[in-house]
Formats: C-alpha cells, structure tokens, sequence
C-alpha cells in the first residue's frame, strides 16, 4: 500500500503545477516509449523531463533518505529527539557550500553539491576523530556531534559576515534552507545509489538496531559487536545525509517526525521500520514540496521551510499521542 501511495504521490506531483497537464505529461511518456504521439515543443518537454520529473524523484530520495537516517540515529543513541543533522554533518556540508559560493566556484565543476560534499565528509572525519579513543556511547556521540556542528555553523558565519557580498549570501541562505529548484538527473542518480545501498546496510543491522533500543548491555548480550554496529550505522547515516544535504541543503523535521509516525503505527521492530520510513518519508517530502510550488505561487518558497511549518504541529501531535506531552 505504501509503494502505491508513493507512486500515486509521484504522478500527481509531477502534474502540479503550471505548465503539466496529464495530456502533455501523457504526450512526453508515450515519446519516451516510442509510441505513435503527437511530440511536445521542446520547452514543455524539457521542463517535464529535464525539471519537473528529477525535482519530484530526488524528493522522494532526500526524504527515504533523511526518515532511515533519523530511524537508525534514534535508536542508536537511545535518544528520542535525534535526527540526521545530530552529527554535525549538515553544518560542515553548510560551510562546504559557503565556501565554494564565496569563493566564485558555484558555477564550476564542482558546484555548491560538490562543496557541500567535501565539507560534510570533513565535518564527519572530524567527528570520528574526536571519538577515536571513546567508547562510542550515546551521550559522548550526541555531545560530540553538537559540538561539531556548531563549530561550523561559526565558520559559516563567519565567512558569510565577510564575504560583504549580498548576492553570495542570498544564494547560500535559499540553499541553507533547504531546495529542490536546482534538482537535475545528476543529483538523482547519486543519491538513489546511495540510498539503495545505505537502506540496505542499515536493514541488515534491524537486529542491532532492536537491541540498542533496550541499552548496549542488552544489545551485547544478544550478541552484538556494539562499537562495530555503531561505527557502521555512524558512517552509513552520516553518508547519506551527506549526500542529502549537499543534493538540496538542509531539509529539518522529515527525519524526526517521519520515524516517530511510522514507529506510532507499525510498532519499534526495525526490520518493518526503516522500509516504512523510507516510503513515507519519500511520500512526506514529495507531497511537501508539491505544495511549496502551488501555496507560495509564483513565490520559490525553500522545501526547508514549508517541511518545519508543518513538522512542528505533526510532531507536537505524534507527541500528544504518545502520552508525551
């Protein structure tokens, strides 16, 4: 039902919006699969094919992502209020992007994505490094990982105040928020690489995963290598939303409130867990950023935004539900 929901999610995303009807989105299907059809002028074909289709794609990826990021973190550090950017990895990918803008590369080949890329895997690097000689418990990885991101997020800061140039800083500021307007086939390619690898390593740790929810003594008594499982789970998490943020900057609240959702419903068992996540994640950002593009029209309102309005209620609900609150 949920692969289903999705794929209708898709469709109709793909339709909202100006310019994509279901008989031009029908035209440039039937081009693509050789049919006997009238062709589209090559303006609507591109923005069908070359916009509208890998910005809806790469939503549902950046969202799966971030929900099974947030799934395996919450488990991890037995920390309810833990998501994808609780690494620090979003704020050294914030300060890869400042850096390339600032520094006149955006345009070049390795673009705000690279930047934010390259800064995020250093962000990590000195994540582990830190960790290097601890025993990977959840309190040191949770402080160490505030203290990470913050120490970037002063970077940014600081060489956005002196840079002086306000174009810069606008075009960082609408990346930081989190957007989906510069998605291109590129972007999707990587991170549904990414993500099939990284759903598949954090899969096969369901079992680990169900063990540290009750503490890493119980996890090892059941056998668990808890400083192994816990490195891999740290790297493949971080990867992916490294990828994810330098795919479309920082997107809050997906990975926070979508486990919390799908935990409500389904129950804390990981092996039905993060494949739900995944899928309502996906659903989530995909419907979210379909109604970026029709409530604030013609206004570009980043994804970011609109996922925080609407995570704060949902989450103070999920909360209220759970007796939480």
């Amino acid at each position: 039902m949920c692969l289903v929901l999705l794929a209708v999610s898709v469709v109709l995303a793909l339709r909202i919006g100006a310019g994509t009807g279901w008989a031009e989105i029908g035209r440039a299907a039937g081009v693509r699969l050789g049919l006997p059809v009238q062709p589209l002028s090559r303006l609507q074909d591109s923005l069908i094919w070359d916009l509208r289709l890998p910005r809806v794609l790469l939503a549902a990826l950046v969202g799966a992502a971030l929900a099974v990021c947030g799934a395996a973190l919450q488990s991890v550090t037995r920390n309810s209020l833990a998501d994808p950017y609780l690494l620090g990895v979003s704020s050294g990918a914030s300060t890869g992007a400042v850096v390339v803008v600032v520094l006149g590369f955006a345009g070049s080949r390795l673009g705000v994505t690279g930047g934010a890329l390259v800064g995020a895997l250093v962000a990590f690097t000195l994540l582990m490094l830190l960790l290097r000689r601890t025993g990977l418990d959840s309190v040191r990885v949770v402080l160490t990982g505030v203290v990470v991101g913050q120490l970037f997020a002063a970077l940014t800061s600081l060489i956005l105040l002196s840079s002086g140039d306000a174009d810069s800083i606008r075009a960082v500021t609408h990346w930081l928020l989190g957007s989906l307007a510069s998605a291109r086939w590129t972007s999707v390619a990587v991170c549904a690489v990414v993500l099939a690898v990284g759903l598949l390593v954090v899969w096969l740790c369901s079992s680990a995963l169900d063990g540290f929810a009750f503490g890493t003594d119980t996890a090892a008594s059941l056998g668990v290598d808890v400083r192994t499982t816990r490195i891999v789970l740290l790297v493949t998490t971080s990867v992916l939303t490294a990828v994810a943020v330098a795919a479309v900057g920082a997107v809050g609240f997906v990975g926070l409130i979508v486990p919390h959702g799908v935990r409500f419903l389904v129950g804390p068992l990981h092996r039905r867990l993060l494949p739900l996540s995944a899928v309502v994640g996906a659903v989530f950002l995909v419907w979210t950023d379909a109604l970026t593009r029709v409530v604030f029209s013609p206004l570009e309102v980043p994804v970011g935004v609109f996922t925080a309005l609407l995570g704060v209620p949902l989450f103070l609900l999920i909360l209220r539900r759970r007796g939480e609150l």
